[in-house]
C-alpha cells in the first residue's frame, strides 16, 4: 500500500502574529546561540516566513511604481545573523527582521532603495540612499548643485510630509571639499544620506493590511528614490570608448 503524502505546509499569511513580537522581545533578552538554536523553527514560522510573504506582496505591487526594484523576496530579506567580524558588539542576532529592495544592476553598490523592518518596539518604513559609498556620495552631491530645487519639491510634497518624518541627512558640519561653501544647495550637499523614514507602532505589523500600508508609503517615496538613482546610474554606467575621435 502506497504511503500517503504529507500535505504541503500552508503558506504564511502576509502579516505577523503576536507571537512574533514576543519572540523578538525574548531574543533581545537572550541574544545567544544557546537560546536561539532550539527555537530556530519558531523563528522561521513566526518571523521569517510571514516576512517573506509580506515582502512578496509588496514586491508584486512595486512592479507598477518601482519596476527596477522588483526582485525575489529571498534576495530582499536580510539575514537574522549579525556580522560581528569588525564589531565590539558580539551579539550574534539582530532583534528585528528587515528587507531592502535595491535597484536592479546596483546590487554591488546598493543605490537608492526601499527599506522595511519589524522589531518588538516599532515598524520602520524608509526609502532613499543611506550611507552611500564614496563615488555615489560625490555623484549625488554634484547632481544636487543643479537639481536641488526640484529635489526639495519632491521632499515637500504634501503626501510625503503627511506620511514621513522631517528629513534628516546625517550632515557634515562643514562643506565637503571641492564644493562652493555659499551654494544654495549646501544644506543638502553637506548630507551624507538622503531619504525618508517613518516609524509606526510595532502592533502595526500584526494587522492584516501591513503590506498594503508599506506599499502606500513606498509609492509616495518612489519619486525621491528615482531622483537619487539618476546620478548613481550615471556614475556607474560604463564609459564608451572613443575610437579615432568618434563615439
Amino acid at each position: 500500500m502506497a504511503a500517503k503524502k504529507k500535505p504541503a505546509p500552508a503558506a504564511a499569511a502576509p502579516y505577523f502574529r503576536p507571537e512574533a513580537l514576543t519572540f523578538l522581545r525574548n531574543l533581545a533578552k537572550h541574544n545567544d546561540r544557546a537560546w536561539f538554536q532550539p527555537r530556530k523553527g519558531q523563528f522561521e514560522a513566526e518571523l521569517k516566513e510571514p516576512m517573506l510573504a509580506v515582502v512578496r506582496k509588496i514586491t508584486d505591487a512595486m512592479a507598477e511604481f518601482a519596476p527596477n526594484h522588483v526582485r525575489p523576496a529571498e534576495k530582499s530579506l536580510f539575514r537574522i545573523y549579525r556580522d560581528t567580524r569588525f564589531s565590539n558588539d558580539k551579539r550574534p542576532y539582530k532583534t528585528h527582521v528587515a528587507a531592502w529592495w535595491t535597484h536592479t544592476g546596483f546590487e554591488k553598490t546598493s543605490g537608492a532603495g526601499y527599506y522595511f523592518h519589524v522589531s518588538a518596539k516599532e515598524v520602520i518604513i524608509a526609502a532613499g540612499s543611506y550611507m552611500p559609498e564614496k563615488e555615489q556620495l560625490a555623484a549625488i552631491r554634484h547632481w544636487l548643485i543643479g537639481h536641488h530645487a526640484e529635489f526639495r519639491k519632491l521632499l515637500k510634497r504634501p503626501a510625503v510630509r503627511k506620511l514621513y518624518n522631517e528629513f534628516e541627512g546625517n550632515a557634515l558640519t562643514r562643506p565637503p571639499k571641492g564644493f562652493p561653501a555659499e551654494h544654495a544647495a549646501m544644506d543638502l550637499i553637506r548630507c551624507r544620506q538622503w531619504g525618508l523614514a517613518a516609524e509606526l507602532p510595532a502592533k502595526a505589523a500584526l494587522k492584516k493590511d501591513i503590506a498594503d500600508v508599506v506599499i502606500r508609503y513606498f509609492k509616495v517615496a518612489a519619486p525621491v528614490v528615482d531622483a537619487l538613482n539618476t546620478p548613481i546610474a550615471a556614475s556607474i554606467a560604463p564609459k564608451r570608448k572613443v575610437l579615432f575621435g568618434l563615439r
